[in-house]
This record gives structure tokens, C-alpha cells and sequence, in this order.
């Protein structure tokens, strides 16, 4: 089996881009982690893309081919799709591509476009990701669902918005040196609670910003980077894909995420190693008690105990596991097809001390990746190491 090696990473500004095309967003990323790795297009074997909602934001279906052509790649492309964890998914696809000697050199990646939509129209978008006969028709957005999972964990373990307000504050704190990130300002949890509630007890700075953008990261074989001499010291050793009922009323819990549990301990085993073994995390905070629920299922924390980690330090840049160091979707932003792979960027930058809080943090060798679809009906992880 081969391993797989990140050569190379990619990623535009997220934001506000209303003028900018997807296949111009993924130019950019898609061009820059060709760059960075040093790999020419015409090297690229298949190019696998993420992406949730091109039809609707731009009209646009059958967008892998496309979005070849935009970095100059005459090779198959494939588009996934998986809610907001598309190109989680195309990772995961990729890495079984390399490890299996189907393919040397890899270009994947993802974006989003959404802010053209207005308000109204990106959420009415998004919320095609829940049931639409019992969940969307009832009047149910990702903010009333997430909100339902915040009361859920309250009522079972206890705490208050004012533990999720540190979630917010943190990531924010983490942004601040971020030159992709949407949001590069400190919050603080007065303003967190004082903010409007947009569903109680989920307010705006509980939620994640409209977003878009684009990434990418080339990957190859360990044979393909030692005949190129690439510098390529990170390898994703492990893989994990986990799934559950799409509607939120008919799982059996609300304030816990069988999934990413799935997820990660499929990768976890897969890697040879377990939640211990962790040194920092990217995870999927679309909401700040989604971050929560994310941390406890990677194993960090046992169920309960998530929700004082950021109020305690220990989630912070200074803490035992700082978790999203990029600021997270939450300050970050999440274009949503390209939030996968953007997370897989941010920790192989700072396993190779190339991240703008790698001086907070020092030498890493071990990180992971976690990527999340709806209410967490589909999730992947993804752990990688320093190999070299």
C-alpha cells in the first residue's frame, strides 16, 4: 500500500466575493497548491472536487471537468458531493486512489460560492442538506437544528450559553493572524451574549459566517515525491467515514454525533494510533456547540466534558490541544465545498510549522482533520502525521 503524501497546499481569501466566479476561486487555490508543491498540471492524474451547491448558486452542475480546465488539468475530474463535508469526502476518495497505486499525483480540493445568493437564498440552499418532507417543509434550518442539539446537551450534561460563548471567543482569538480568514477580530463573551439570538441558544457570534472560497492540496505517492525530490514530510495516515440518519427525530440522540465517533475511530485505527495521540485538531465548528459535540466524538473529551474545554484554556493556542488554530469555520468562514480540505491545509501547515500560529504552538507531529455534513449525517476524518 502506498502511502500518501500532501505536497502542497492551496487556498484563496474566504469572504464576501459576490463577483467572483467558482471556477475562478478554484483557479486560484487549485494554482497555488500546484506552486507550492512544485508539481506541474499535466503531472495530475484526476482531479477530485467538493462542492455542495453549484446548481443553485451558479447554475452549474458537472463542475469537475470544469473546474480542471480552470488550473490547466487535461485528466479525469470528479465532483462529490456531501453537504459540507463534499470535500472531506473527496479526500477520503483521493487517498484510497493514491493508496491503492491507482494514481501518483492528485489535485483536490473545493469551493463554494454563496454570498451571491443573498441571506434568504443561501439559507433556503443550505437547508436542502436536512430531510425536505420533515425537516425543511416544517420550517427547520441549521440554526434551529444546531439550536435543538445545544438544549439536548444541556438538559443531559449540563452548562450554558456562556461555555459556547469561549468556543466563539477562542476561534475568533485564533483568527486574528489568519490572512485567509473572513473574520480577523477579537470577540469577547459579553458580546457573545449580548449578540442577537438568532435561535435560542444559539446566537450570531454561535454561527458561522456566509461564506466563499476555494482550496486545494496536491497529493502524491511516497514514491512519486522521492523521485521529484518534493518536500513533502506530511502523510495522511488515516481515513475514516461515518454516517447517520439524515433528520434530526429520528436518531436516537440529539447531543451526540455517532458519525464523527465512526469517523474517527476507523481513522484512528487506521493510522495505528488513538485519541492520545492527538496534538491539534481542525474541527467542523459551524456552530459553537458543534465544535463541542466534534471534540467529543474525536475522543478529546469524554461526552460532557467538551463543553468547559475552551472556558478551562485547554482548547486554546496555549492549551494541551488547541483546536482550530485557522479559527475555524466559525471566524475562518466555511465556503462550504471547499471547508474540508481548507481544514486538511491548516494542519499540514502546522505540522510543517508554515501556519501563522505555528510560533504559538512549536514542533507537531500529529494532527487531525474533522469534516461534518448537515447535522452530522456525514462525516470524515483524517489524521495526519510527520512522516519525513
Amino acid at each position: 500500500m502506498s502511502e500518501v503524501r500532501v505536497a502542497g497546499t492551496g487556498m484563496t481569501d474566504f469572504g464576501r466575493f459576490p463577483e467572483r466566479t467558482g471556477r475562478d476561486l478554484f483557479a486560484e487555490a487549485g494554482l497555488a497548491a500546484l506552486d507550492d508543491a512544485g508539481v506541474d498540471p499535466g503531472d495530475v492524474e484526476h482531479v477530485f472536487f467538493g462542492n455542495f451547491m453549484g446548481e443553485l448558486a451558479e447554475h452549474q452542475g458537472h463542475m469537475g471537468p470544469l473546474m480542471a480546465e480552470a488550473v490547466g488539468v487535461n485528466a479525469p475530474a470528479t465532483r462529490y458531493e456531501a453537504a459540507c463535508a463534499s470535500s472531506g469526502v473527496a479526500v477520503r476518495e483521493a487517498v484510497r486512489s493514491v493508496r491503492t497505486g491507482e494514481s501518483d499525483v492528485l489535485l483536490v480540493g473545493g469551493t463554494e460560492r454563496m454570498t451571491n445568493m443573498g441571506t434568504a437564498g443561501a439559507t433556503e440552499g443550505l437547508s436542502i442538506a436536512a430531510d425536505d418532507l420533515y425537516e425543511i417543509r416544517a420550517g427547520m434550518t441549521f440554526p434551529g437544528a444546531y439550536a435543538l442539539m445545544a438544549r439536548a446537551y444541556f438538559e443531559e450534561f449540563g452548562g450554558d450559553s456562556t461555555d459556547l460563548a469561549h468556543v466563539a471567543v477562542k476561534n475568533h482569538e485564533h483568527a486574528l493572524p489568519n490572512e485567509h480568514a473572513q473574520f480577523r477580530s477579537a470577540i469577547t463573551v459579553d458580546q457573545v451574549l449580548d449578540a442577537p439570538r438568532i435561535a435560542d441558544p444559539l446566537g450570531l457570534y454561535d454561527s458561522c459566517p456566509i461564506t466563499d472560497g476555494a482550496s486545494a492540496v496536491v497529493l502524491v505517492s511516497e514514491a512519486f515525491a522521492e523521485r521529484n525530490g518534493l518536500d513533502a514530510s506530511v502523510a495522511v495516515t488515516g481515513s475514516g467515514q461515518g454516517g447517520d440518519k439524515l433528520a434530526l427525530q429520528d436518531r436516537e440522540y440529539f447531543a451526540r454525533t455517532p458519525a464523527s465517533t465512526a469517523a474517527a475511530e476507523e481513522a484512528y485505527a487506521d493510522a495505528g494510533i488513538t485519541a492520545d495521540d492527538v496534538e491539534v485538531a481542525e474541527v467542523h465548528d459551524c456552530f459553537t456547540i458543534a465544535e463541542v459535540l466534534a471534540i467529543e466524538s474525536l475522543g478529546l473529551y469524554d461526552p460532557g466534558e467538551g463543553l468547559g474545554a475552551a472556558r478551562r484554556g485547554e482548547t486554546t493556542r496555549h492549551g494541551d490541544v488547541p483546536v482550530n488554530l485557522s479559527g475555524g469555520l466559525k471566524a475562518k468562514g466555511h465556503p462550504v465545498g471547499a471547508t474540508g480540505v481548507a481544514q486538511l491545509a491548516s494542519i499540514t501547515n502546522l505540522l510543517t510549522g508554515t501556519h501563522a500560529r505555528s510560533p504559538d504552538v512549536g514542533d507537531l507531529r500529529v494532527g487531525v482533520a474533522h469534516n461534518a455534513g448537515g447535522t452530522v449525517a456525514s462525516a470524515t476524518v483524517h489524521v495526519l502525521e510527520v512522516v519525513a
